[in-house]
């Protein structure tokens, strides 16, 4: 969406926001830099960076309130559940609503007036057409150009390609319990020291978040990032899941610039108003506001 509206195809945006959790991987990071000085800023879009705190720190401090992200629990009895999904609340939308509310001249707790607002582009396409919601609150009215153009995911990779711009990796959280088998083979076979950062981090919160743990609240099971429910070094991330080979084998029928992406295993992610689990394809973490 960016790059459509640098391009002129879309109208000019005033500001494109990404929502940063502090632990995403590194080549988002770079890619986030890379849009800023060859699309957003030739054509005047600010790229405002927004943050609610580091997750992973977050989450091993006992002083500090954590929200708390989608672990897979084994509990001592044998049965298996998840703790809740607060993380995208927290450390995307908290942050980004927070950012329009200023960029509005209304600053959390000043009321906004009735009748002023943003409208916001979310990235939603056409493969994902029923997550495309209004939004929750009144100064904040939400717009999918993707789907007003018709644009499937592939359609979108199409044109990433076309513009130079194929490599673009997914924003989501290092250690998201909602990578696939896939993505946690990617981060293994490509990043020797981030799958070292995950790993540890998988083995640290075994007994749940520290806070919890420091005020009593102690896990009555264990806590793990892969769906296995076994410490993420010894989990079965080669295995090619049932998910993956439907993903591949659209890929293939669509004959789209896609097949390569899902081959990589980079296609979950997690967007501020369209968090997915595995199975589900996603769109990046940049709310555009104008």
């Amino acid at each position: 969406m960016l790059a459509l509206s640098a391009e002129g195809i879309l109208p000019k945006v005033d500001y494109a926001i990404f929502a940063d959790t502090g632990w995403e991987p590194r080549a988002v990071y770079a890619h986030l830099d890379r849009l800023e000085r060859e699309i957003a800023a030739p054509a005047g879009i600010p790229v405002l960076r927004v943050s609610s705190g580091h997750i992973r720190k977050d989450a091993l401090d006992p002083d500090h309130r954590f929200a708390s992200m989608p672990l897979y629990i084994l509990n001592q009895d044998g049965k298996q559940g998840m703790t809740r999904r607060q993380c995208t609340g927290e450390y995307k939308i908290k942050p980004i609503k927070k950012k329009v509310r200023e960029l509005l001249g209304y600053p959390y707790p000043l009321r906004i007036p009735k009748g002023v607002f943003v409208e916001q582009w979310v990235g939603i396409s056409t493969d994902e057409f029923h997550r495309a919601k209004d939004a929750d609150v009144k100064y904040m009215r939400n717009r999918h150009p993707l789907i007003d153009l018709n644009w499937s995911r592939a359609d979108c990779v199409r044109y990433l390609t076309s513009i130079g711009l194929a490599d673009t990796p997914k924003s989501s959280c290092l250690g998201c319990p909602f990578h696939g088998n896939a993505q946690w083979r990617n981060i293994r076979d490509t990043s020797p020291e981030e799958w070292a950062d995950v790993v540890a981090f998988d083995a640290a919160i075994r007994q749940g978040n520290a806070r919890a743990n420091a005020s009593g609240n102690r896990l009555l099971g264990q806590a793990f990032l892969h769906r296995s429910r076994v410490p993420l070094d010894q989990a079965p991330i080669d295995h090619v899941t049932a998910a993956e080979w439907a993903a591949r084998q659209q890929a293939l029928d669509d004959r789209s610039a896609a097949v390569e992406e899902l081959e990589n295993g980079v296609a979950d992610g997690c967007s501020p108003w369209a968090c997915r689990g595995e199975v589900e394809p996603v769109q990046d973490d940049f709310g555009l506001a104008s």
